[in-house]
Protein backbone atom coordinates (compact mmCIF):
# COMPACT_ATOMS: atom_id res chain seq x y z
CA UNK A 1 0.00 0.00 0.00
CA UNK A 2 2.90 2.67 -1.28
CA UNK A 3 0.29 4.46 -2.66
CA UNK A 4 -1.24 5.75 0.78
CA UNK A 5 -1.19 9.25 1.24
CA UNK A 6 -1.46 10.96 4.81
CA UNK A 7 -2.99 14.69 5.29
CA UNK A 8 -4.01 16.78 8.26
CA UNK A 9 -6.23 19.91 8.74
CA UNK A 10 -6.72 22.10 11.95
CA UNK A 11 -10.10 23.85 12.06
CA UNK A 12 -9.96 27.27 13.73
CA UNK A 13 -11.22 26.23 16.46
CA UNK A 14 -9.08 23.30 17.20
CA UNK A 15 -10.75 20.19 15.85
CA UNK A 16 -7.90 18.07 14.29
CA UNK A 17 -8.55 16.02 10.86
CA UNK A 18 -6.34 13.43 9.84
CA UNK A 19 -6.63 11.27 7.34
CA UNK A 20 -4.87 8.19 5.36
CA UNK A 21 -6.40 8.10 1.77
CA UNK A 22 -5.95 4.80 -0.01
CA UNK A 23 -7.25 5.40 -3.60
CA UNK A 24 -8.45 1.41 -4.45
CA UNK A 25 -10.14 0.75 -1.12
CA UNK A 26 -13.76 -0.19 -1.40
CA UNK A 27 -14.71 1.26 1.81
CA UNK A 28 -13.92 4.01 4.30
CA UNK A 29 -13.98 4.59 8.00
CA UNK A 30 -14.30 7.64 10.10
CA UNK A 31 -14.40 7.98 13.62
CA UNK A 32 -14.06 11.21 16.14
CA UNK A 33 -12.11 10.10 18.85
CA UNK A 34 -11.65 12.63 22.32
CA UNK A 35 -8.78 12.66 24.52
CA UNK A 36 -11.08 11.83 27.87
CA UNK A 37 -12.03 9.05 29.44
CA UNK A 38 -12.36 7.40 33.25
CA UNK A 39 -8.73 9.78 34.13
CA UNK A 40 -9.93 12.74 33.30
CA UNK A 41 -13.42 12.48 35.87
CA UNK A 42 -13.49 13.67 39.26
CA UNK A 43 -13.61 10.47 41.88
CA UNK A 44 -17.27 11.33 42.77
CA UNK A 45 -18.37 10.81 38.98
CA UNK A 46 -16.42 7.99 38.54
CA UNK A 47 -17.84 6.14 35.31
CA UNK A 48 -19.45 9.43 33.08
CA UNK A 49 -17.13 8.73 30.35
CA UNK A 50 -18.94 5.56 29.86
CA UNK A 51 -22.07 6.68 30.74
CA UNK A 52 -21.79 9.78 28.14
CA UNK A 53 -20.37 7.30 25.62
CA UNK A 54 -24.06 5.62 25.99
CA UNK A 55 -26.24 8.62 26.14
CA UNK A 56 -24.63 10.02 22.04
CA UNK A 57 -27.00 7.33 20.73
CA UNK A 58 -30.44 8.00 22.86
CA UNK A 59 -31.15 10.76 19.91
CA UNK A 60 -30.43 14.64 19.09
CA UNK A 61 -32.37 17.93 18.24
CA UNK A 62 -32.80 16.66 14.67
CA UNK A 63 -32.89 12.46 15.78
CA UNK A 64 -34.37 10.20 17.00
CA UNK A 65 -32.02 7.24 18.80
CA UNK A 66 -34.37 5.09 16.27
CA UNK A 67 -33.12 7.58 13.58
CA UNK A 68 -29.64 7.05 14.56
CA UNK A 69 -29.73 3.28 14.25
CA UNK A 70 -32.11 2.94 11.23
CA UNK A 71 -29.87 5.52 9.12
CA UNK A 72 -25.90 3.78 10.24
CA UNK A 73 -28.03 0.59 9.22
CA UNK A 74 -29.20 1.66 5.95
CA UNK A 75 -25.71 2.96 5.24
CA UNK A 76 -23.85 -0.80 5.96
CA UNK A 77 -22.66 0.78 8.67
CA UNK A 78 -20.70 -1.04 11.28
CA UNK A 79 -20.54 1.30 13.65
CA UNK A 80 -19.70 1.59 17.57
CA UNK A 81 -18.19 3.38 20.56
CA UNK A 82 -15.90 2.72 22.77
CA UNK A 83 -14.78 4.26 26.42
CA UNK A 84 -11.28 3.59 27.84
CA UNK A 85 -9.57 5.01 31.01
CA UNK A 86 -7.85 7.65 28.68
CA UNK A 87 -9.96 8.33 25.30
CA UNK A 88 -13.36 7.78 24.04
CA UNK A 89 -14.52 6.54 20.02
CA UNK A 90 -17.32 7.04 18.08
CA UNK A 91 -16.54 4.99 14.73
CA UNK A 92 -18.79 3.96 11.59
CA UNK A 93 -16.93 1.82 8.62
CA UNK A 94 -19.20 1.93 5.79
CA UNK A 95 -18.95 1.80 1.45
CA UNK A 96 -16.44 4.55 0.26
CA UNK A 97 -19.72 6.14 -1.64
CA UNK A 98 -21.84 6.97 1.65
CA UNK A 99 -19.32 8.43 3.68
CA UNK A 100 -20.28 12.00 4.08
CA UNK A 101 -23.84 10.25 5.14
CA UNK A 102 -22.26 8.64 7.95
CA UNK A 103 -20.27 11.42 9.18
CA UNK A 104 -23.00 13.41 9.10
CA UNK A 105 -24.75 11.07 11.81
CA UNK A 106 -21.77 10.96 13.69
CA UNK A 107 -21.29 14.34 14.08
CA UNK A 108 -25.09 15.42 15.27
CA UNK A 109 -24.48 12.22 17.67
CA UNK A 110 -21.86 13.75 19.73
CA UNK A 111 -24.14 17.17 20.50
CA UNK A 112 -26.67 14.84 22.30
CA UNK A 113 -30.31 15.83 23.68
CA UNK A 114 -29.22 14.29 27.32
CA UNK A 115 -32.92 14.00 27.96
CA UNK A 116 -33.54 13.27 31.95
CA UNK A 117 -35.99 10.27 30.91
CA UNK A 118 -33.01 8.82 28.88
CA UNK A 119 -30.89 9.16 31.76
CA UNK A 120 -32.82 7.85 33.85
CA UNK A 121 -33.46 5.06 31.13
CA UNK A 122 -29.58 4.36 30.66
CA UNK A 123 -28.43 4.33 34.30
CA UNK A 124 -30.53 1.32 34.36
CA UNK A 125 -28.52 -0.29 32.43
CA UNK A 126 -24.88 0.70 33.19
CA UNK A 127 -25.87 -0.55 36.71
CA UNK A 128 -27.05 -3.78 35.16
CA UNK A 129 -23.69 -3.87 33.04
CA UNK A 130 -21.76 -3.57 36.42
CA UNK A 131 -23.39 -6.10 37.89
CA UNK A 132 -22.94 -8.87 34.94
CA UNK A 133 -19.02 -8.02 34.91
CA UNK A 134 -19.05 -8.27 38.69
CA UNK A 135 -19.42 -11.92 37.90
CA UNK A 136 -16.64 -12.04 35.93
CA UNK A 137 -13.80 -13.12 38.08
CA UNK A 138 -11.05 -11.96 35.76
CA UNK A 139 -12.94 -8.60 35.91
CA UNK A 140 -13.19 -8.10 39.59
CA UNK A 141 -9.50 -9.05 40.09
CA UNK A 142 -7.94 -6.60 37.58
CA UNK A 143 -10.05 -3.82 38.77
CA UNK A 144 -9.00 -4.26 41.97
CA UNK A 145 -5.00 -4.35 41.17
CA UNK A 146 -5.27 -1.64 38.98
CA UNK A 147 -7.22 0.38 41.49
CA UNK A 148 -4.55 -0.50 44.35
CA UNK A 149 -1.62 0.28 41.69
CA UNK A 150 -2.69 3.68 41.08
CA UNK A 151 -4.63 4.39 44.89
CA UNK A 152 -5.63 8.16 44.55
CA UNK A 153 -4.42 8.77 41.07
CA UNK A 154 -7.17 8.94 38.95
CA UNK A 155 -5.68 7.04 36.31
CA UNK A 156 -7.03 4.07 38.65
CA UNK A 157 -10.39 4.91 38.23
CA UNK A 158 -13.42 2.05 37.18
CA UNK A 159 -14.36 2.43 33.42
CA UNK A 160 -17.71 1.93 34.73
CA UNK A 161 -17.90 3.51 37.45
CA UNK A 162 -19.70 1.67 40.49
CA UNK A 163 -22.96 1.45 41.98
CA UNK A 164 -22.62 4.18 44.33
CA UNK A 165 -21.26 7.08 41.69
CA UNK A 166 -23.01 5.76 38.53
CA UNK A 167 -26.48 6.00 40.75
CA UNK A 168 -25.68 9.62 42.36
CA UNK A 169 -24.96 10.92 38.76
CA UNK A 170 -27.17 13.43 37.35
CA UNK A 171 -27.91 15.07 33.97
CA UNK A 172 -25.71 18.36 35.12
CA UNK A 173 -22.61 16.84 36.34
CA UNK A 174 -22.83 15.01 33.11
CA UNK A 175 -23.42 18.31 31.31
CA UNK A 176 -20.79 19.53 32.78
CA UNK A 177 -18.23 17.03 31.79
CA UNK A 178 -19.15 17.29 28.28
CA UNK A 179 -18.56 20.61 27.73
CA UNK A 180 -15.18 21.04 29.42
CA UNK A 181 -13.96 17.44 27.77
CA UNK A 182 -15.78 17.11 24.52
CA UNK A 183 -14.77 19.84 23.33
CA UNK A 184 -12.83 20.89 19.74
CA UNK A 185 -9.51 21.28 20.96
CA UNK A 186 -9.85 17.79 22.66
CA UNK A 187 -10.86 16.07 19.24
CA UNK A 188 -9.62 14.56 16.29
CA UNK A 189 -11.76 13.36 13.31
CA UNK A 190 -9.61 10.46 11.65
CA UNK A 191 -10.29 8.28 8.57
CA UNK A 192 -8.66 6.08 5.99
CA UNK A 193 -10.04 4.76 2.88
CA UNK A 194 -10.63 5.66 -0.44
CA UNK A 195 -11.80 9.75 0.42
CA UNK A 196 -11.61 13.34 -1.16
CA UNK A 197 -10.10 14.63 2.02
CA UNK A 198 -10.96 18.67 0.57
CA UNK A 199 -14.36 17.79 1.10
CA UNK A 200 -14.24 15.41 3.97
CA UNK A 201 -12.38 19.16 5.94
CA UNK A 202 -15.36 21.05 4.45
CA UNK A 203 -18.16 18.79 5.63
CA UNK A 204 -16.36 18.77 8.95
CA UNK A 205 -15.95 22.22 9.21
CA UNK A 206 -19.60 23.33 7.89
CA UNK A 207 -20.89 20.24 11.28
CA UNK A 208 -18.81 21.07 13.81
CA UNK A 209 -17.04 24.22 13.61
CA UNK A 210 -18.85 25.83 15.67
CA UNK A 211 -17.70 23.01 18.73
CA UNK A 212 -16.56 25.47 21.16
CA UNK A 213 -13.15 25.12 22.91
CA UNK A 214 -12.33 25.23 26.80
CA UNK A 215 -8.54 23.90 26.50
CA UNK A 216 -8.83 21.12 28.98
CA UNK A 217 -6.54 19.97 31.30
CA UNK A 218 -5.29 16.27 32.10
CA UNK A 219 -4.25 15.41 35.16
CA UNK A 220 -0.19 13.92 35.25
CA UNK A 221 0.11 13.70 38.65
CA UNK A 222 3.19 11.12 39.36
CA UNK A 223 2.48 7.50 40.00
CA UNK A 224 3.99 5.89 43.26
CA UNK A 225 4.40 2.47 42.90
CA UNK A 226 4.05 0.25 46.33
CA UNK A 227 4.57 -3.65 45.77
CA UNK A 228 2.60 -5.40 48.31
CA UNK A 229 0.11 -8.47 48.33
CA UNK A 230 -3.97 -8.39 47.89
CA UNK A 231 -6.37 -10.84 48.59
CA UNK A 232 -9.26 -10.26 46.42
CA UNK A 233 -12.71 -11.72 46.83
CA UNK A 234 -14.46 -13.36 43.30
CA UNK A 235 -18.02 -14.95 42.88
CA UNK A 236 -18.49 -17.84 44.94
CA UNK A 237 -17.54 -20.52 42.88
CA UNK A 238 -14.20 -19.57 41.09
CA UNK A 239 -12.72 -22.80 41.16
CA UNK A 240 -9.61 -21.37 39.56
CA UNK A 241 -6.89 -19.40 41.20
CA UNK A 242 -6.75 -15.93 39.84
CA UNK A 243 -3.36 -13.71 40.36
CA UNK A 244 -2.77 -10.50 38.52
CA UNK A 245 0.90 -9.23 39.17
CA UNK A 246 1.96 -5.31 38.23
CA UNK A 247 4.96 -3.31 38.06
CA UNK A 248 6.04 0.08 36.57
CA UNK A 249 6.51 0.41 33.02
CA UNK A 250 6.87 3.36 29.94
CA UNK A 251 4.89 5.26 28.73
CA UNK A 252 3.19 5.59 25.60
CA UNK A 253 4.68 8.36 24.23
CA UNK A 254 8.49 7.17 24.90
CA UNK A 255 10.14 4.90 22.30
CA UNK A 256 11.25 2.26 24.51
CA UNK A 257 7.81 1.25 24.82
CA UNK A 258 9.02 -0.81 21.57
CA UNK A 259 11.87 -2.75 24.35
CA UNK A 260 9.17 -3.20 26.47
CA UNK A 261 6.50 -4.66 23.95
CA UNK A 262 9.16 -7.13 22.86
CA UNK A 263 10.16 -8.35 26.18
CA UNK A 264 6.52 -8.47 27.26
CA UNK A 265 6.26 -10.68 23.81
CA UNK A 266 8.95 -13.30 24.47
CA UNK A 267 8.08 -13.39 28.09
CA UNK A 268 4.37 -13.95 28.09
CA UNK A 269 2.73 -14.36 24.68
CA UNK A 270 0.05 -16.65 24.70
CA UNK A 271 2.18 -19.49 23.04
CA UNK A 272 5.61 -19.88 22.13
CA UNK A 273 7.01 -17.71 24.95
CA UNK A 274 9.19 -18.00 27.80
CA UNK A 275 6.14 -18.80 30.50
CA UNK A 276 3.78 -20.93 28.11
CA UNK A 277 7.05 -23.42 28.06
CA UNK A 278 7.59 -23.05 31.95
CA UNK A 279 3.92 -22.74 33.17
CA UNK A 280 1.35 -23.63 30.62
CA UNK A 281 2.48 -26.18 28.37
CA UNK A 282 3.59 -28.63 31.29
CA UNK A 283 0.15 -28.09 32.93
CA UNK A 284 1.10 -25.73 35.80
CA UNK A 285 -1.26 -23.01 34.77
CA UNK A 286 -4.32 -23.09 32.72
CA UNK A 287 -3.13 -19.31 31.25
CA UNK A 288 -0.05 -16.94 31.45
CA UNK A 289 0.59 -13.61 29.78
CA UNK A 290 2.69 -10.50 29.93
CA UNK A 291 1.00 -7.25 28.60
CA UNK A 292 2.87 -4.17 28.56
CA UNK A 293 -0.06 -1.54 29.05
CA UNK A 294 1.11 2.15 28.04
CA UNK A 295 -0.48 5.14 29.02
CA UNK A 296 -0.61 8.72 28.66
CA UNK A 297 2.42 10.07 31.21
CA UNK A 298 3.33 6.08 32.96
CA UNK A 299 2.67 2.61 32.20
CA UNK A 300 2.26 -1.13 33.50
CA UNK A 301 3.88 -3.95 32.97
CA UNK A 302 0.81 -6.27 33.98
CA UNK A 303 0.93 -10.40 34.87
CA UNK A 304 -2.03 -12.29 34.00
CA UNK A 305 -1.91 -16.26 35.92
CA UNK A 306 -5.11 -18.55 36.08
CA UNK A 307 -4.36 -22.20 37.30
CA UNK A 308 -5.48 -24.19 39.95
CA UNK A 309 -5.26 -23.62 43.95
CA UNK A 310 -2.61 -26.47 44.27
CA UNK A 311 -0.32 -25.02 41.51
CA UNK A 312 -0.44 -21.22 42.52
CA UNK A 313 2.14 -20.59 44.64
CA UNK A 314 4.92 -22.60 42.30
CA UNK A 315 3.86 -20.90 39.10
CA UNK A 316 4.16 -17.37 41.20
CA UNK A 317 7.54 -18.69 41.89
CA UNK A 318 8.47 -19.12 37.84
CA UNK A 319 6.57 -16.48 37.05
CA UNK A 320 9.00 -14.08 39.34
CA UNK A 321 11.91 -15.79 38.68
CA UNK A 322 11.45 -15.26 34.75
CA UNK A 323 10.60 -11.58 35.78
CA UNK A 324 13.91 -11.29 37.99
CA UNK A 325 15.77 -12.89 34.87
CA UNK A 326 14.15 -12.11 31.83
CA UNK A 327 16.81 -9.77 29.99
CA UNK A 328 18.82 -12.87 30.31
CA UNK A 329 16.42 -15.35 29.39
CA UNK A 330 15.88 -13.64 25.99
CA UNK A 331 18.44 -14.59 22.90
CA UNK A 332 18.78 -13.21 19.34
CA UNK A 333 16.18 -15.99 18.18
CA UNK A 334 13.52 -15.26 20.44
CA UNK A 335 13.52 -11.32 19.79
CA UNK A 336 13.38 -12.43 16.23
CA UNK A 337 9.98 -14.58 16.42
CA UNK A 338 8.59 -11.49 18.50
CA UNK A 339 9.58 -9.04 15.75
CA UNK A 340 8.01 -11.53 13.42
CA UNK A 341 4.55 -11.52 15.45
CA UNK A 342 4.45 -8.00 16.54
CA UNK A 343 4.84 -6.66 12.49
CA UNK A 344 2.31 -9.28 11.53
CA UNK A 345 -0.04 -7.98 14.38
CA UNK A 346 0.07 -4.52 12.99
CA UNK A 347 0.28 -5.37 9.70
CA UNK A 348 -2.82 -7.14 9.40
CA UNK A 349 -4.78 -4.58 11.44
CA UNK A 350 -3.45 -2.08 8.50
CA UNK A 351 -5.08 -3.90 5.81
CA UNK A 352 -8.92 -2.60 6.58
CA UNK A 353 -9.65 0.99 6.69
CA UNK A 354 -10.71 0.53 9.67
CA UNK A 355 -7.68 -0.86 11.32
CA UNK A 356 -5.91 2.51 9.89
CA UNK A 357 -8.34 5.05 11.30
CA UNK A 358 -8.33 3.39 14.69
CA UNK A 359 -4.66 3.66 14.50
CA UNK A 360 -4.74 7.34 13.71
CA UNK A 361 -7.05 8.56 16.37
CA UNK A 362 -5.55 6.59 18.97
CA UNK A 363 -2.10 8.49 18.63
CA UNK A 364 -3.74 11.49 17.88
CA UNK A 365 -4.82 11.02 21.65
CA UNK A 366 -1.64 9.87 23.10
CA UNK A 367 0.00 13.08 21.44
CA UNK A 368 2.15 10.61 19.45
CA UNK A 369 3.38 12.38 16.02
CA UNK A 370 2.12 10.77 12.36
CA UNK A 371 4.18 7.38 11.00
CA UNK A 372 3.69 5.44 8.53
CA UNK A 373 3.12 1.75 8.73
CA UNK A 374 6.98 1.24 6.95
CA UNK A 375 8.10 3.33 9.85
CA UNK A 376 6.35 1.82 12.38
CA UNK A 377 7.25 -1.60 10.97
CA UNK A 378 11.38 -0.01 11.10
CA UNK A 379 10.82 0.73 14.82
CA UNK A 380 10.01 -2.38 15.88
CA UNK A 381 12.58 -4.45 13.94
CA UNK A 382 15.58 -1.92 14.97
CA UNK A 383 15.03 -3.02 19.00
CA UNK A 384 17.86 -5.17 20.20
CA UNK A 385 18.75 -7.09 23.16
CA UNK A 386 20.65 -4.19 24.33
CA UNK A 387 17.87 -2.25 23.80
CA UNK A 388 15.70 -5.11 26.50
CA UNK A 389 18.62 -4.74 28.89
CA UNK A 390 18.32 -0.58 29.26
CA UNK A 391 14.95 -0.92 28.96
CA UNK A 392 15.11 -4.02 32.28
CA UNK A 393 17.81 -1.75 33.84
CA UNK A 394 15.35 1.48 33.39
CA UNK A 395 12.35 -0.43 34.78
CA UNK A 396 13.19 -3.93 37.12
CA UNK A 397 10.98 -6.11 37.60
CA UNK A 398 11.56 -7.48 40.62
CA UNK A 399 9.21 -6.01 42.77
CA UNK A 400 5.56 -6.69 42.08
CA UNK A 401 2.09 -5.76 43.32
CA UNK A 402 0.71 -9.54 43.27
CA UNK A 403 -3.22 -9.59 43.80
CA UNK A 404 -4.85 -12.96 44.23
CA UNK A 405 -8.18 -14.10 44.22
CA UNK A 406 -10.40 -17.59 43.84
CA UNK A 407 -9.71 -21.13 44.60
CA UNK A 408 -13.08 -21.27 46.83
Amino acid sequence: MHDIEFKEAVLPNGLTIQAEIIPTALTTATGFFFRTGARDEHSDVMGVSHFLEHMMFKGTEKRTAEDVSRELDELGANHNAWTTAENTAYFAHTPHDVIHEAVDVLADILRPSLRQEDFDEEKQVILEEIAMYADQPFWVLYEAAIERYYGKNPIGHRVLGTVDTVSALQPDLMRAYFENRYSADNTVFAAAGRLDFDALVEQVDRLCGHWPASNPVRNHQAVEFSPGELEVKLPENTSQRYIVMLCPSTAMADDRRYAAGQLAHCIGDVEGSNLFWAVVETGIAEEAQVHYDGRDGCGEMAVTLVCSPENAEKAEDIVREELRNAHRNIDDDALVRSRAKIATSVMLASERPMGRMSRLGVRWTYQLPYRTLDEELERIAKVTLDDIVAYRDAFPMDDQLIVRGGGN
